[in-house]
């Protein structure tokens, strides 16, 4: 139809909303709209190449029948007091009368009227809830309308059923005519005028703008137009508006509307949809907001760490010079001239550096080293606490918050992630074996000092390891007293053993912390980053969920915006025509 009453600009305009519809049909699909958006939005891209379509709603029993049958000039609808209109009628034209079943269970009925040359004309079931699935029907036909007709009746105009639903048409952007039938009950022009002030108030306030609104008798006009009387057509105010209708929907109206008609579908469904997902953005900026405060706290968690770290080593390291003060003091009171004949009894030298230097020396290094292990382990026990706080504060605050807000498989997928990502933290807090981490981190730290020192670990304990490393200090001094006299072992050879033994002394120490020292830098390091792993990993799913959502769903607001800007300016464009 369009084709053929179009010019060369309006082709190409249609042309362009085409592509623009298209492309917000693709989009509607990615953000799995519900599939009744979906059809109702490709129904009415599909009335494009239909003919005008005017929709006629309204309760039942307000005489939608009788108006239709008004408005062609024929009786082609069953009327009554009861719900005749059981399911949508499409009028249409054909040379003589018939009436068969069409697609999707709406009822074709065809009359050789010529105003439906040029336009179908749809009646509806009632939109009361009397019986729920007319109405229902009524709601999913609307959007396929080019024009709506509203009917209400005189007797009782603008019941709360039809608010409700002349609400939704709004949603739509339809534009709305007003049709008060049964005018003819109304006993004084007083009456009259009280029931279309009370009418056109509330269809501006409900709709937002300002219908036309006629007050008809269809009773009255059907028999005027039997008998041709002009005069009586006339006094039941249906000839006022079909004037009216006449004027509108001449070719170039019929074709505004008709193009409008997908603009403002899909402008209500992107206004839905950019209301979605702006929801779940705002959520999702809570979810990014916990991410990066995690992320700041296991960032503060291993500086803190780092730094208490340097200082529990200080202990360690203490008790180690302290060793090595003990050990210049003994060669100082050892090696002297008059303890020459000591120096030559290995053994007991041996048992007197172990006994005067090395002393608890393996009991105390072990002590500092189990603190050292003690808090690394308690350290990752407060930090898995942290996190699952914050975990279950953000999944309380949502569930107060959100509830019932932002729905479908974004906030079931976000809630499950969330949920196992504090249940992985809450069970690696109760399943952690405090005493069973502490051996195995004590374990991996006395392997490491063993490895450095080149010793089989075997059956050793750390303490062990040290009692070797640190009676290897003791040197053989009983070498000095090999060949020369006495004098000249006073004078020339213990002053410089003692020298050479305490600068020995000094390295076998130095070695022996850098060992001890170094396997527990490298340990603790080892550790720490496990630590940070094993939580990143635990909380992986739901942080790698929200920033990619995020990313999704910003291009998804970014597009959805750009195709409102599209329909908005197709709209001034169409509105110009």
């Amino acid at each position: 139809m369009l084709k053929d009453v179009v010019d060369e600009r309006r082709q190409a305009l249609l042309g362009e909303e085409r592509a623009v519809l298209a492309e917000l049909s693709a989009l509607l699909v990615r953000l799995d709209a519900a599939a009744d958006e979906q059809q109702a939005f490709v129904r009415s891209v599909r009335q494009l190449d239909s003919l005008f379509l005017l929709v006629v709603v309204g309760e039942f029993n307000a005489g939608k029948s009788a108006f239709v049958n008004a408005l062609v000039g024929q009786p082609v609808l069953e009327e009554g007091v009861t719900p005749t209109t059981v399911r949508v009628a499409v009028l249409q034209y054909g040379p003589r009368a018939a009436r068969e079943a069409g697609p999707d269970g709406i009822e074709v009925v065809s009359a050789p009227v010529d105003i439906l040359r040029e336009i179908h004309v749809v009646d509806t079931p009632g939109t009361n809830a009397v019986i729920r699935e007319h109405e229902e029907v009524t709601r999913t036909f609307v959007p396929r309308s080019d024009l709506v007709l509203f009917v209400t009746s005189a007797d009782r105009p603008f019941t709360e059923s039809e608010r409700a639903f002349l609400e939704s048409i709004r949603e739509w952007g339809k534009k709305v005519v007003v049709v008060v039938n049964k005018a003819d009950i109304l006993a004084t022009p007083e009456e009259r005028a009280q029931v279309m002030d009370f009418v056109a108030q509330n269809a501006r306030a409900l709709l937002g703008t300002r219908p036309e609104v006629f007050a008809v008798s269809a009773r009255a006009a059907q028999k005027a137009k039997a008998d041709g009387d002009r005069a009586a057509l006339e006094a039941s105010g249906f000839a006022a508006l079909e004037d009216s209708l006449l004027a509108t929907l001449d070719e170039k109206e019929r074709l505004r509307l008709k193009l409008l008609n997908p603009i403002g579908v899909g402008g209500r469904l992107l206004e839905g949809q950019d209301t979605l997902v702006s929801a779940r953005l705002d959520l999702l900026h809570e979810d990014v907001e916990t991410v990066e405060s995690i992320d700041a706290q296991l960032a503060l968690y291993h500086e803190d760490l780092s730094r208490d770290f340097r200082f529990r080593l200080s202990d360690v390291e203490r008790v180690l010079l302290e060793f090595e003060r003990r050990g210049l003091e003994f060669f100082d009171e050892t090696l002297r001239i008059g303890r020459v004949f000591d120096l030559v009894r290995k053994a007991r030298l041996r048992e007197a550096f172990e006994r005067e230097v090395v002393q608890d020396l393996p009991r105390q290094v072990e002590q500092r080293v189990e603190a050292v292990v003690g808090w690394m382990v308690d350290s990752d026990v407060r930090q898995w606490r942290a996190i699952t706080e914050m975990l279950e504060r953000r999944r309380v605050h949502h569930a107060e918050r959100l509830v019932g807000q932002v729905t479908g498989a974004f906030e079931h997928d976000r809630d499950q992630l969330l949920v196992g990502a504090r249940r992985e933290a809450l069970r690696a807090v109760e399943t952690y074996d405090r005493d069973a981490e502490s051996e195995r981190l004590a374990a991996t730290v006395q392997a490491a000092v063993a490895g450095t020192a080149a010793l089989q670990v075997g059956a050793l304990g750390l303490g062990a390891i040290v009692t070797v490393l640190a009676s290897s200090a003791a040197i053989d001094v009983t070498g000095i007293i090999a060949a020369g006299s006495l004098s000249v072992l006073g004078l020339l050879v213990l002053p410089a053993r003692r020298a050479g033994a305490k600068s020995e002394l000094r390295e076998k120490v130095a070695a022996m912390r850098t060992r001890l020292m170094g396997a527990l830098q490298e340990q603790f390091a080892r550790e720490l980053e496990r630590n940070l792993v094993r939580i990143r990993e635990a909380i992986g799913p739901y942080t790698r969920f929200v920033r990619s959502e995020r990313e999704r769903l910003t291009a998804l607001r970014d597009e959805l915006r750009r195709i409102r800007d599209g329909l908005a300016r197709l709209r001034l464009e169409i509105d110009a025509l």
